[in-house]
């Protein structure tokens, strides 16, 4: 661009030289040479300026984009999905998930073995509460089932939803933003199948207690019978296979 100028300011000078000759008009060549090379410079240093004007501008709307929030969040759905689920165990019926008063009813329930001054029928009644306790452990272990299967479906939306966010972010916060949803929803499903885990575990344990208890009624009725302690009094509905 410089060349350019600098031959184009000569051929005007060689074209006006006749002129300013015919007129007394002294030229100086090497100045007039020397301000064109500083007006190209000037110009060049102020297309540069834009330049960087321009690319300022541009960084700062990428910046815009990548600060730009996600419009979307599926926390609500989450919660209430877990929320849901935990609301089963919190209503569960039977033996308390409560560690003290579990431990407490565990001992009276199921005991290692039973001293002369328990009567028969309030053997025969625990044994109906063992059995009510496995009942209802079973229940709430098929409801948290159930509500797992309900939340299938309102996962494969959110899933759905959150993916099409993430894939049309237009900036680092929303992928970032979409991003951590999605790993909350993975977060929750590990946390529905612990649950899930939980109250299945609960049930066979609890069955598991049920029968050792049985076994330990048995072996005090025999004791017994065989006049061994207090005579056992058979209780008017008959609990013993429980």
């Amino acid at each position: 661009m410089k060349k350019t100028l600098i031959a184009a300011s000569v051929a005007c000078l060689m074209a006006l030289a006749p002129a300013a000759h015919a007129q007394w008009v002294v030229v100086d060549p090497t100045n007039l040479v020397q301000n064109i090379m500083t007006a190209a410079n000037t110009l060049e240093q102020i297309n540069n300026q834009v330049k960087q004007l321009q690319n300022q501008a541009q960084s700062l709307m990428n910046q815009a984009r990548n600060l730009t929030g996600l419009d979307f969040s599926a926390l609500a759905e989450l919660r209430s999905a877990l929320a849901a689920t935990d609301q089963l165990i919190k209503q569960a019926q039977g033996l308390a998930f409560n560690v003290t008063q579990m431990e407490s009813d565990f001992k009276r329930l199921y005991p290692q073995a039973y001293s002369a001054s328990v009567s028969g029928s309030q053997m025969a009644a625990d044994a109906r509460q063992r059995w009510q306790n496995s009942l209802e452990a079973l229940r709430t272990a098929t409801q948290v089932q159930s509500q797992a299967v309900q939340n299938f479906a309102s996962d494969e939306q959110t899933l759905t939803d959150m993916v099409g966010r993430s894939q049309s972010a237009v900036g680092a916060l929303q992928a970032t933003q979409a991003t951590n949803q999605l790993l909350a929803l993975q977060s929750r499903q590990a946390m529905q199948a612990q649950q899930l885990q939980i109250t299945q575990d609960r049930a066979a344990a609890l069955e598991q207690a049920r029968q050792v208890a049985v076994q330990e009624r048995a072996r005090e009725v025999r004791r017994r019978f065989q006049g061994g302690g207090t005579p056992y009094t058979p209780y008017t509905v008959n609990f013993y296979s429980q």
